[in-house]
């Protein structure tokens, strides 16, 4: 209790640093407690689009029921797929004829026996679009077509790398900022005390009493700013929640999971309370050596 009541002491007696220090730590957590819920919401976009991409394979003439079967049997052993889908002749003729409803030329000049049968392929991971891509390419007694936007697919990739790359740059730029200021902030308040140290010292207090008060300080530098923090990223991305969502239609950026809300919470006030505490002890260790 009375190290509690002696941290309360230091935060009332320099309330400007105390002020400075809650709201660089609430801008912080706040920056962090957004990117979490957009990060999470990017996540779901770069899902649904990763699994558009497809590659359509057309195959030759002539190939028996067991040949397209033993294709289809094939092409199922790759990892990851969601869907095969096979295009008959026939069924491709449907295809055509909608597309093409409004010019009934079109229609009427093309027959089932000139469109070829084909596989639809979509996966949950693009690279392996291009493994199929390349191992049918060189079966031409198969295989008469691939259509395979592979540029599509490795900006799609690049995109992807970026973007996490980004939020990792991000998370540990935002951290080193708030290390910093309780850092900074806890070296300035020990150099305005240290005759204070001194004489506590001098009247038998440990190293570690003296000490702990300010391990308290970032603690709860760390607590506030991170509540504080996300009590308002909440606040503001839950208001605004219908109008982020209805511009990425269909997919849905922000959802109400108050589960995955809280689990940001929760990491948000453990990752403040630790950044907290790391950076007071080492102020500490480096301002305090007697």
């Amino acid at each position: 209790m009375n190290t509690i009541q002696t941290t309360w002491h230091h935060l009332r007696r320099s309330p400007f640093q105390t002020l400075t220090a809650t709201i660089i730590m609430s801008i912080s957590f706040f920056s962090l407690s957004v990117f979490a819920i957009f990060s999470h919401g990017l996540s779901g976009v770069l899902h649904y689009f990763e699994t558009k991409p497809e590659i359509t394979i057309f195959l030759k003439d002539g190939l028996d029921r067991s040949t397209v079967e033993n294709i289809q049997n094939d092409i199922s052993k790759y990892p990851n797929i969601r869907e095969i889908k096979f295009i008959s002749k026939e069924k491709a003729l449907e295809i055509y004829q909608e597309q093409n409803k409004s010019n009934p030329l079109l229609t009427e000049m093309v027959t089932a026996s000139i469109l070829p049968a084909s596989f639809e392929i979509s996966t949950s991971d693009p690279e392996v679009l291009d493994q199929i891509a390349q191992n049918y390419k060189s079966k031409v007694d198969l295989v008469d077509e691939i259509i395979y936007q592979k540029d599509l697919i490795d900006t799609l990739l690049t995109w992807t790398s970026s973007i996490r790359l980004a939020g990792i740059v991000f998370i540990i730029f935002i951290s080193l900022v708030a290390f910093l200021t309780i850092f900074s902030i806890i070296g300035m308040k020990i150099t305005n005390r240290k005759e204070e140290i001194r004489i506590s010292r001098l009247l038998g207090a440990s190293k570690y009493y003296v000490k702990k008060p300010f391990l308290y300080e970032g603690i709860f530098y760390g607590l506030i700013g991170s509540f504080i923090g996300c009590l308002f990223s909440f606040i503001l991305t839950l208001y605004y929640q219908t109008t982020i969502n209805q511009f990425f239609i269909p997919v849905v950026f922000i959802d109400t999971d108050y589960f995955y809300l809280l689990i940001v919470f929760a990491t948000s006030c453990t990752a403040g309370m630790i950044i907290g505490y790391i950076a007071s002890w080492i102020g500490v260790k480096r301002y305090i050596k007697f």
